[in-house]
């Protein structure tokens, strides 16, 4: 069998067993929350006075957002509104931090560089960013001399979920990674920037620009797997050769610190990490996203405000609806667009579809439904589902937006049991399971991690989409990936479920106290 397929049939939960992982958590090996590097220089970024005079609608109005310049200030706006600290929470005498990206069990295995030409401010060279801090740890110094824009490369450290999830951590690190992101292309919006995503980059060059190949920098510490780079800014971005190529002679500064005393192997883990290790040029051609309508009119709340807002529901309150407006404005939003964020990041058609369960959207009759994100794939998702759907079209739907009822039903139980029996799934207004495509991984391995990150790009796009209309999302990794095929009667060489998510009214733990972010960083200038 190949040996990507294989992982993932391993990897599934079934209704009778879980996936293998550890018996229980070993607290005296919990992984360090943040990566550092001793002995880097360190360049301190200024915080946000107050967000940015953008609306969250703005972010999806052409040109409606004016370009900042691209200096310290932009970057350290940039990377606090994608990957930095939105909160303190403790409870019981244990405190920890959240995160403007989500992370699968607050564990956030993504570690984020900066690869910049000398800015006002901020120095040439690769730069590790420590959202704890809000510094940029130098990795190394060289002589980049682009213009008019910055990549930022992401990284993945498997064993940060691996510690609680085991052998299924990689599919979470994938998901994590879309997460990021996506948080990176709206906080890109927010300053008016466009960001792409460089699939000619492979894998081993990414790891090479960033230093994760340099085996001295981490002895003894945990590796970080490359994953994906992204161009933000105008113009073109500089030839992955000629980066490599003035990195060179580059002067390297730093030891990577070991988040976690002792570890247990999950050999699974990097087998599937080699097997879907994306080669140099094997992007396909991009395709021309369609031009849709602008979704609705959402918030008119500042964008940074709701992405700094942003939070993971922990129960739902099994009362709170949605209008049918609000809901179709936001399954609009999952539709790629070109300029649109986070799609600017999406150069292939959608990989990742929607079949959704409705428990509570006024207008809207309660039963399954399906959310095609491009219209071309209906027939294939009719075509792999059971026979007796009904497909039919859905009163009150724009025109461009293809989602279909398939059956009226009360789909509360049977939501919550797939998603490994939690309630969330259930108490919700809505929740959803997402189809990928599987049926042309085997030709290109490194397809899979591709579309679980499309599926966490889906997850950050409805976290915040939740937030603008005043719910709250969570993302659900949990789930019988079986059960949820054979309900549908799929047909999994072609699809399969590789994430849930849910959104409703959340219920807040009022025993949580909860502190700001960088209240720890004392008199920090502001910007």
């Amino acid at each position: 069998m190949d040996p990507v397929l294989a992982y993932h049939e391993r990897s599934k939960h079934h209704v009778d067993r879980y996936a293998p992982g550890p018996d229980g958590l070993d607290w005296a090996t919990q992984p360090e929350p943040f990566r550092r590097y001793a002995g880097a220089r360190e360049t301190e970024l200024p915080l946000l006075a107050e967000d940015p005079a953008v609306a969250w609608s703005d972010l999806f109005r052409q040109d409606a957002v004016p370009s900042r310049r691209l200096d310290r200030a932009g970057i350290a706006c940039l990377l606090q509104l994608s990957l930095g600290l939105s909160a303190w929470k403790s409870y019981g005498g244990n405190r920890w931090a959240l995160r403007c990206n989500p992370s699968s069990g607050n564990l956030h295995p993504t570690e984020a560089y900066l690869i910049c030409p000398e800015l006002p401010g901020v120095a040439a060279g690769v730069h590790h960013y420590c959202p704890d801090r809000h510094v940029l740890e130098q990795r190394a110094t060289a002589p980049l001399a682009w213009r008019d824009g910055v990549l930022v490369a992401l990284t993945g450290i498997h064993w940060r979920e691996a510690w609680k999830y085991g052998m299924r951590a990689f599919r979470y690190c994938q998901h994590d990674c879309g997460h990021g992101l996506a948080a990176l292309a709206y906080a890109a919006a927010v300053l008016g920037w466009p960001v792409r995503l460089l699939s000619d980059w492979g894998d081993d060059q990414i790891a090479a620009l960033v230093g994760t190949d340099r085996m001295t920098d981490f002895a003894g510490a945990e590796r970080e797997t490359a994953e994906a780079i992204v161009w933000i800014g105008s113009g073109a971005p500089p030839a992955a050769a000629d980066v490599l190529a003035a990195l060179a002679g580059a002067e390297w500064a730093g030891r990577a610190n070991a988040l976690s005393p002792d570890h247990r192997d999950w050999p699974d883990i990097p087998a599937v990490a080699a097997a879907t290790c994306r080669p140099a040029d094997s992007g396909a051609e991009p395709v021309t996203l369609p031009p849709l309508p602008v979704p609705a009119p959402a918030s008119t709340e500042a964008a940074g405000l709701l992405v700094r807002r942003r939070r993971s529901a922990q129960a739902f309150d099994g009362r709170t609806a949605i209008d049918a407006a609000s809901f179709l404005r936001m399954l609009d939003a999952l539709l790629p667009r070109a300029g649109m964020p986070p799609w600017s990041l999406q150069a292939q058609a959608p990989g990742v579809h929607l079949v959704l369960f409705v428990h509570r959207v006024t207008g809207l009759e309660p039963g399954i439904y399906c959310l095609a994100r491009d219209a071309e794939a209906l027939p294939a998702l009719r075509a792999a589902m059971r026979a007796d759907w009904l497909w039919a079209a859905v009163p009150g739907c724009p025109a461009h937006l293809p989602l279909r009822l398939l059956a009226p039903l009360d789909a509360r139980a049977f939501a919550a049991g797939v998603s490994c029996h939690q309630d969330i799934a259930a108490d919700s207004a809505f929740s959803l399971a997402m189809l990928a495509r599987f049926d042309d991984i085997a030709a290109a391995p490194w397809r899979y991690c591709e579309r679980f990150r499309e599926a966490g790009m889906i997850g950050q796009a409805l976290y915040l989409e939740a937030e603008a209309a005043g719910l709250q999302g969570t993302g659900i990794g949990c789930y019988f990936d079986d059960a949820v095929h054979r309900a549908l009667e799929l047909d999994t060489a072609v699809f399969q479920d590789v994430y849930h998510f849910t959104v409703g009214g959340a219920v807040i733990d009022a025993r949580l106290g909860t502190e700001a972010p960088y209240a720890h960083l004392g008199d920090r200038p502001a910007v």
